[in-house]
């Protein structure tokens, strides 16, 4: 993989170009004017970061490139602020104050409504076991401004870390969490949402197993969730009571421990 910067980068993109390069073990690659094209071509390889002022790109050959952006969440961050309900909150229970633990971030879009019904007292982890994928959205958190200042702190309180979940759940105590979330890559993909086609390449395509929810059912104080295409025969497989929401693909499922 190749690391490299916008054009005319500042004195921070470029010390934080360097020190991805240096935690992905990637080439580092001075951008001058070559475009990225030709940057792909001199070092043979598609995959490349970008690092700019505002977020971390990566491409892989195809358009368009994967990065952090709220997309819809931001929609739902706007509703809370006048005071409307989020079927995921309603669902979980999710309270101010409580942890969260979000064991498959992906770009964290769920995760950042989680940490905004939460609150600062409130903390949100989020787990994501490809790393260039917890890098896009650490980074971006890190960078994205939103316009409004408590939906900015709640993008940076969230903790991202590169981990998979399969083997955390294990190692936390019980009852060290409030909610445990879960939302994998869908058997039956939604085709619709073209904004998730460019993490399908590098996202995390295991299926959710049976000792994983086992495990986040010992840690869950009040709720673990599971979200999925509303025909998804998974709810029944891992033991979920299924919640369709109304006017949408997509439900959710509860375990109380």
């Amino acid at each position: 993989m190749i690391v490299t910067t916008s054009s005319h980068p500042s004195k921070a993109v470029l010390e934080g170009a360097s020190r991805l390069a240096d935690e992905f073990s990637a080439v580092y690659a001075t951008r001058r004017n070559h475009s990225l094209k030709k940057l792909m071509e001199q070092h043979n390889d598609p995959k490349l970061l970008v690092v700019s002022d505002h977020d971390l790109r990566y491409y892989d050959g195809q358009e368009p490139p994967l990065y952090f952006h709220p997309s819809m969440a931001f929609v739902r961050i706007k509703r809370l602020r006048k005071g409307e309900s989020d079927p995921m909150l309603d669902v979980s229970g999710c309270a101010p104050g409580d942890h969260v633990l979000d064991c498959t971030a992906g770009l964290a879009s769920d995760a950042f409504v989680f940490s905004y019904a939460v609150g600062p007292q409130g903390k949100v982890t989020a787990l994501e076991s490809e790393p260039v994928l917890a890098a896009i959205i650490r980074e971006g958190m890190r960078l994205y401004d939103t316009g409004f200042e408590d939906a900015n702190e709640a993008l940076r309180r969230i903790e991202v870390r590169s981990e998979d979940h399969r083997e955390t759940l294990g190692l936390l105590p019980d009852n060290s969490y409030d909610i445990v979330y879960f939302d994998p890559m869908f058997r039956k993909p939604i085709e619709q949402s073209s904004s998730l086609q460019p993490l399908r390449s590098l996202a995390n395509h295991h299926e959710l197993l049976a000792v994983s929810v086992h495990e986040a059912r010992r840690v869950a104080r009040k709720a673990v969730v599971l979200k999925e295409h509303k025909d998804s025969p998974e709810f029944e497989r891992l033991g979920f009571k299924r919640v369709h929401v109304n006017t949408s693909k997509i439900a959710y499922g509860v375990i109380r421990p």
